[in-house]
């Protein structure tokens, strides 16, 4: 990951009605979730909800698909993945003791029952 995407990424997560919406999709895995649900969930209005999704979708962090009638949103998890390693690449000059449980945190993260 590039460091203006890694920026993009973070400024995207640096507002707590995004950060909510975006851990509620990872926690919904593979499947996503409808926005009427995200909205339920999160106790947002539609049009803060609207502007909080397009926000993560324009940082790469959130896809949409149309079902029926229905938007669902998706985490991206190659991203999600892409900017923790970028935030802990260089992490600890040399000595894994620091890092380490990071990384393993990162390369075991599930979504639900499924490795993401």
């Amino acid at each position: 990951m590039e460091q203006i995407d890694a920026v993009a990424a973070l400024s995207a997560l640096a507002h707590p009605g995004r950060l909510a919406v975006f851990r509620l999709l990872v926690k919904a895995g593979a499947e996503g979730l409808p926005a009427g649900r995200i909205a339920e969930a999160t106790g947002s209005l539609s049009n803060t909800l609207s502007t909080n999704l397009n926000i993560l979708t324009q940082a790469g962090l959130a896809h949409s698909r149309r079902d029926g009638r229905q938007i669902i949103y998706t985490a991206d998890y190659d991203a999600m993945r892409g900017l923790l390693t970028f935030l802990v690449e260089d992490c600890c000059q040399g000595e894994p003791a620091i890092c380490g449980p990071l990384a393993g945190i990162a390369s075991g993260a599930t979504c639900g029952a499924k490795i993401c």
